[in-house]
């Protein structure tokens, strides 16, 4: 049986009038009542570029962190919230996997505790109340011509990229929107960017909704949005507590994109976590180009902090794909070196910002030949990076003992967090410049070109004078280039920027390179298809098919 989450709790020593339970075995932890400075040392999980399945960052964080407990350390994992999307898409559940998992995971893979439901209201009830607005034509007038905002849900459903509104009265106004699923949405990632529950109100009220017919930027709070938009998210603050199977405390709170926002979990999480362990073990979104560099470049710059040490998660699968293997399921040792120049290209981008080698943390599958594992370590090692073979999958925690042991020598090592980390540009700069720093040092691009639409956008947002925040590249997760179908290390090639948004809630312009779907679509056989209800032998009623 699982710990009762009060059990789970005090392994962190959280005070009795911060717990909040939501049922047998979730519970709610309010940050403010715990005033401890942050001390925590924060472990960054990223990943090599993955096949479409992923490489298994979350199952890595949550074995690390038991096999951390097993050695005595006080530590805490810190992971995103699972979409909806998704569980019921092509990837089935995120919780973990094998006996590197978090407990109750039916309640986790659906509606938890109800913050992405809230989160869908809030983005909702601004866009109802953006409607109202034009309905009644109240001052500020709002051009329905150029609304920005649409509509969320937390579900794939390509139907509703593009629909048309405004047709239930004779009135209208009649116009073009869009659904995005919840976790692309803007009030998604500031819950998660947010520090506070008063960073938070501020935030609301900067969302941009549209323009006037003068082109002047409307908010939700000159809508008063913001406030009714803070009471559907008040409860949604507060981070949930639950446990690995191995009974370790785990935060899992907000689930932002890892593509067209900054797919990691929420700031207030980090910050608490942080007040309660000495080691807090976190993941970013699919691999280093994306939500690593995102991580230190957006979350731990508003945060004011720095990884101790970074995880790259590397499987020999995902080396055979990288190094053209259609087949990526049975041994190729030459493949897998091949593939390697991918890992080899983010280790050098983290070179590039002043990180310390990672820690190359090798997710072993049965199907791993001795002769593909001592090619990665072949090309590893004399870059600096120590490689270690990692078997929390079939073995939970003393599967990753290697991993921990690695992970605390780097720690005990290196005292100061990453001291010579450098970010590759100045929010100050002008836009065109802080995107080719990411692309030249991240991505590894030669260079950038924006194309007529992008200029005009941007020219847009210079008049606005929305250009001096840090900048959030949106672009394919299965290349570090800006094309999906190129895999390792891309040839010399220019980024090519194809849109340019403002997050100004959230704190952050989005470059667009590339097509970006904002509404993902089920599969010709998603994930539901195979989940049920039924009756056990004790006479309760469960979930099947869902893992």
């Amino acid at each position: 049986m699982p710990l009762t989450p009060d059990a789970i709790a005090d392994t962190l020593d959280i005070p009795a009038d911060a717990r909040e339970l939501r049922g047998r075995w979730l519970m709610k932890v309010d940050p403010e009542r715990i005033t401890a400075p942050e001390r925590g040392r924060v472990v960054l999980v990223t990943a090599m570029t993955p096949t479409p399945a992923g490489e298994g960052k979350t199952t890595t964080v949550i074995g690390l962190l038991d096999a951390l407990r097993l050695r005595g350390v006080r530590a805490v994992g810190a992971l995103r919230e699972p979409s909806l999307g998704p569980v019921f898409g092509a990837k089935g559940g995120a919780v973990g996997g094998g006996r590197a998992r978090v407990l109750p995971e039916d309640s986790i893979n659906l509606h938890f505790t109800g913050d992405i439901h809230a989160v869908t209201a809030a983005h909702n009830l601004l866009a109802a109340m953006v409607d109202n607005h034009l309905f009644h034509a109240e001052a500020p007038r709002l051009a329905p011509e150029a609304v920005r905002w649409g509509r969320a849900m937390d579900m794939n459903d390509r139907a509703l990229r593009s629909i048309e509104v405004g047709f239930a009265t004779k009135k209208g106004p009649r116009r073009k929107e869009r659904f995005d699923i919840t976790a692309a949405s803007e009030v998604m990632a500031i819950l998660c960017m947010s520090r506070n529950v008063e960073d938070l109100r501020r935030r609301l009220d900067r969302i941009i909704i549209g323009l006037d017919a003068h082109g002047k930027a409307v908010t939700a709070g000159d809508l008063k949005a913001g406030g009714p938009m803070a009471v559907l998210l008040l409860e949604a603050t507060r981070p949930n507590l639950v446990q690995t199977l191995e009974g370790n405390p785990v935060f899992i709170h907000g689930g932002p994109f890892g593509n067209v926002a900054q797919g990691t979990s929420t700031l207030m999480q980090t910050q608490l976590a942080r007040r309660l362990a000495d080691v807090v073990i976190t993941e970013a979104g699919f691999a280093f180009d994306l939500g690593g560099f995102k991580f230190l470049d957006l979350k731990a710059r508003a945060g004011g902090f720095r990884p101790a040490a970074v995880v790259q998660v590397v499987t020999v699968r995902a080396l055979r794909f990288h190094g053209g293997k259609e087949d990526f399921a049975s041994a190729d040792v030459a493949a897998v070196r091949a593939g390697l120049d991918n890992v080899l290209a983010h280790v050098e981008a983290m070179e590039r910002l002043g990180l310390d080698p990672p820690i190359i943390a090798v997710n072993r599958y049965p199907t791993d030949s001795p002769e593909e594992l001592a090619a990665v370590r072949a090309a590893l090692e004399p870059k600096g990076c120590r490689v270690v073979e990692a078997r929390h999958f079939g073995e939970g925690g003393a599967g990753a003992l290697d991993l921990a042991d690695a992970v605390s020598a780097h720690l005990k090592a290196h005292p100061e967090d990453s001291p010579r980390l450098r970010l590759p540009y100045d929010p100050s700069q002008p836009v065109p410049a802080k995107v080719e720093a990411i692309a030249r040092t991240v991505f590894g691009a030669t260079g950038v070109e924006f194309t007529d639409a992008a200029r005009k956008e941007l020219a847009g947002l210079e008049a606005a004078g929305l250009t001096s925040l840090p900048v959030c590249m949106a672009k394919t997760h299965l290349s570090i280039s800006d094309r999906a179908e190129v895999r390792g290390r891309p040839a010399p090639y220019v980024l090519k920027v194809t849109g340019m948004r403002v997050s100004q809630g959230a704190g952050f312009l989005v470059a667009l390179c590339g097509s970006i779907l904002t509404m993902p679509g089920l599969h010709e056989h998603p994930a539901a298809e195979n989940m049920d209800i039924s009756r056990g032998e004790d006479g309760q009623w469960r979930v099947t098919g869902l893992h």
